[in-house]
């Protein structure tokens, strides 16, 4: 069984969400505001530390306002092919 805590596809969603929200020109604390939670949730969601389900990925990329398919179109490229759960 692999751990996907620090999997290169939790990586790349790490990676991707950061980019899109800097692209977004929003900060930390703007999204948070946007999701009405606190700044240290979307902290953790960016470091990993805190994983999200697919329904909160939509929220997030909808407060960002981008799409979701692109995150995980950027995820998809990062796991392996031989990636087991």
């Amino acid at each position: 069984m692999s751990k996907t805590i620090r999997s290169a596809g939790q990586a790349a969603l790490c990676d991707a969400l950061i980019k899109a929200r800097q692209s977004a020109e929003l900060t930390q604390t703007q999204l948070a505001e946007r999701l009405r939670c606190h700044q240290s949730m979307i902290a953790r969601v960016e470091s990993g530390e805190r994983r999200i389900d697919t329904v909160e990925l939509i929220v997030i990329c909808r407060a960002i306002g981008c799409d979701p398919k692109d995150i995980l179109d950027h995820v998809d490229a990062a796991v392996p092919v031989d990636h087991h759960l």
